[in-house]
């Protein structure tokens, strides 16, 4: 048993019909590298087998009784394959709209709290002959950095190598009963005024010295300043979702060229173009910039020991409001780097620490509240969007044998931010995953499908004028 931190659990509390908070992935690979050919039933067999040794995979929750404390992860001593791998066939003609309006409706399904929270769809009958798999994890179990971990334990460098290492510690299979988690439940409330006390003084000096970075003009973007666009309201339970690849080799040549710049800010400033054209040609680009939450991992600073969510989280903006590609990077390199700074100076688990008084009954009336009351439509905009960069494997994996070609990322969406794009990437490709609330964002893929190109565009400006620059200095030397 182990007991969820309290950032592992807000994403509980925070999770409704509505606004779900588990994270997907599509992952698509090619079933004719797998020794012997595809099978779905030898690639859930061999599921099941590599699974069966990880807590990630064979855990449930366990509530405390009348809520007194967070809840545990417990193991699942009655685990069932069969309830998390399910079989599916893509409808004609089994392109990338027929495979993203699948994942849509699987995203929006809610997972089963009574078992072990993840989920896999394997999808034949893709036009290309390659099958997809539809990944979905809770995040109360996993955050990015996590959950590539795990995909990557279930993959192999070979298509009949030996599974990667994973660093995971498993749970006592003992099952602790109502009486011992209410006694712990008590002791853990009734220290919480302690924890408050410690964490009053820290805080305050962090605010002050955020205050002094606003002045001068090197802090991170503020919340609540966003200008609000159109996927800026009370979402749904209905999801829509679209991808793209962007080269990996293209990013490097960009980040190159601009000094100072960094792989994240060039993702950033691509991701704000594609945003800016979005909603240029939709007639709805504000004057003032977007702001995008972007988390930020702090499994290597944190010295918190339990939890699997180590991840803090920094404002950026996106320079909608810049029409030049370079000039956006640049404005968005320096930005990043006051932000990195501000970031930096705020200590690792300060986020964690303040979670753990997260209490279930209090964040579950503010999400019933918000959107029975449409809230997200009506106060200021604490944030247009989430953004978030995973760094994946830089080589081929095999899924189960099978070579994976692609792994596009689907973050949770929120009341007020409906739309998450999370990039990863893997073995020179950077796979863009592009998901919102269906009501507010329903042709999704207008947005995706400018990812490629105002990637070329950046390109373009800032390679084109490095060179056209260096010829310059030769001429005049």
């Amino acid at each position: 048993m182990e007991r969820l931190s309290g950032l592992d659990a807000s994403f509980l509390y925070l999770e409704s019909s509505a606004q779900l908070m588990h994270i997907c992935g599509v992952v698509i690979v090619d079933g004719d590298t797998m020794p012997g050919g595809y099978s779905f039933e030898n690639l859930k067999a061999e599921l099941e087998r590599r699974v069966s040794g990880v807590p990630e995979f064979t855990r449930k929750l366990k509530a405390t009784p009348l809520g007194i404390d967070h809840p545990l992860w417990v193991v699942d001593h009655d685990f069932d394959i069969d309830r998390h791998v399910h079989r599916m066939g893509l409808p004609a003609p089994g392109g990338d709209k027929e495979l993203s309006e699948l994942a849509g409706h699987v995203a929006g399904i809610a997972l089963d709290r009574s078992r072990p929270l993840w989920e896999m769809y394997v999808v034949e009958g893709l036009e290309s002959g390659r099958i997809a798999i539809i990944s979905k994890m809770h995040h109360s179990g996993i955050d990015g950095v996590s959950g590539s971990s795990l995909i990557s334990y279930l993959c192999t460098l070979e298509p009949d190598g030996p599974p990667l290492p994973v660093q995971t510690a498993r749970l006592d299979d003992r099952t602790p009963g109502d009486v011992e988690l209410l006694a712990r439940g008590v002791v853990a409330t009734l220290g919480k005024p302690i924890q408050f006390a410690r964490l009053m003084a820290p805080t305050a000096e962090i605010v002050t010295k955020s205050i002094g970075r606003a002045r001068k003009g090197t802090a991170m973007a503020a919340p609540l300043t966003a200008p609000r666009t159109s996927f800026n309201g009370t979402i749904t339970g209905h999801r829509s979702v679209a991808y793209a690849d962007m080269s990996l080799e293209l990013i490097k040549d960009i980040k190159n060229a601009v000094p100072g710049a960094t792989v994240n800010d060039v993702v950033l400033a691509v991701s704000g173009g594609a945003l800016r054209s979005y909603l240029e040609e939709r007639g709805e680009l504000p004057e003032t910039t977007l702001v995008a939450s972007v988390p930020v991992s702090v499994h290597g600073k944190s010295k918190r020991s339990g939890g699997s969510n180590k991840v803090s989280s920094m404002f950026s903006k996106l320079g909608t409001d810049v029409a030049d590609p370079l000039e956006r990077l640049q404005q968005m390199s320096l930005n990043n780097s006051n932000a990195k700074g501000h970031h930096d100076a705020i200590p690792a688990d300060t986020l964690q620490e303040w979670a753990e008084f997260a209490a279930p009954r209090t964040f579950g009336l503010a999400v019933r509240v918000t959107a029975g009351l449409r809230l997200a439509e009506k106060g200021p905009v604490i944030h247009n969007l989430v953004i978030s960069n995973v760094p994946g494997p830089p080589m081929p994996l095999y899924f189960m044998g099978a070579r994976m070609d692609a792994l596009y990322p689907l973050g949770p969406v929120f009341h007020g931010a409906g739309l998450n794009i999370t990039v990863m990437s893997n073995n020179g490709r950077v796979h863009v995953g592009v998901i919102a609330c269906r009501e507010l964002m329903p042709r999704v893929w207008d947005l995706a499908n400018l990812f490629p190109i105002e990637l070329q565009a950046l390109h373009d400006a800032a390679v084109g004028r490095a060179r056209g620059a260096g010829k310059a200095a030769k001429r005049r030397s």
